[in-house]
């Protein structure tokens, strides 16, 4: 496993390094103070997992971890700060892991194994083609089960699936997805309520059309499952031609949270022309 570390104060980025050095999967790790270093360094090597500072004064760590993921998708981002409001930025971008400094070691383990994972689910995943489930993300967002599209008696249920088609399979936490539906609202117990009736809405959407699978909630954590669906997104990420032919610089129009994956999925598509 090898693991990059950019941060533009040497004595924190020396600390970072020490500690990822310690992990027990005993990893090669690289430092970087400069963000252009590590991305001319990332341009010739394959990392697996990216530390990112976010506070640095040439490149912000949200912006060095969009320009890594066109250089590959499949580098886990784990970000480090000690500024809590950027999380849900940081879980825009499909961060794997968000770290509040001064960095603690078991946080830090436990974040790294989360990380591979995931990357791990990511690399082994293939399109479900001919699924009973298929999902559109190219313009706006609907789901289909047998080739009928489904109705949501809530609209924020149905956004709630469309973040998590977003995140890929990733896991979110249920004040992430508050954060996500009610971006200017605070997570107090009358939103807590509220996100309780959506997600159980969601649920029994699924469950009416037989659909309930692709859902998963553990411990507070809930996913989907990509291997159960067929989607265009999926389809694209894996370098389906008629997927990356279908998009037409629309993705899940409705949401302002996609914009970051439409310009993701732009710049794919620009680079395979």
């Amino acid at each position: 496993m090898r693991i990059i570390c950019i941060d533009d104060e040497p004595l924190i980025l020396n600390m970072t390094v020490e500690l990822c050095e310690k992990l027990p999967q005993k990893p090669d790790v690289k430092g970087f103070t400069k963000a252009s270093e590590a991305l001319s360094w990332l341009e010739k090597h394959a990392a697996d997992i990216a530390l990112l500072d976010i506070n640095m004064p040439d490149m912000t760590g949200l912006q060095l971890a969009a320009k890594i993921r066109e250089i590959d998708s499949n580098t886990a981002i784990i970000f480090l700060t000690g500024h809590s409001e950027y999380a849900l930025d940081a879980f825009k971008l499909h961060a794997s892991g968000y770290l509040m400094k001064p960095l603690n070691k078991s946080r830090l383990a436990e974040e790294i194994e989360h990380a591979q994972k995931l990357r791990a689910d990511h690399t082994e995943r293939k399109p479900s083609e001919g699924s009973r489930i298929t999902v559109r993300t190219f313009g706006e967002f609907d789901l289909f089960v047998d080739g009928q599209p489904v109705s949501f008696p809530r609209s924020k249920s149905k956004e709630l699936l469309a973040y998590l088609i977003d995140r890929q399979g990733g896991g979110i936490s249920r004040a992430t997805a508050a954060a996500v539906l009610w971006e200017d609202s605070q997570y107090d117990r009358s939103m807590q309520k509220q996100l309780d009736v959506i997600i159980r809405v969601l649920r029994s959407t699924l469950e009416s059309v037989g659909a309930q699978d692709v859902f998963e909630m553990n411990s507070g954590t809930m996913r989907i499952l990509p291997e159960k669906i067929d989607c265009d997104l999926y389809r694209f990420l894996s370098g389906d031609a008629d997927a990356v032919n279908s998009y037409r610089g629309e993705y899940m129009n409705a949401y302002s949270w996609a914009n970051m994956t439409e310009a993701f999925l732009d710049r794919t598509r620009n680079r395979m022309k």
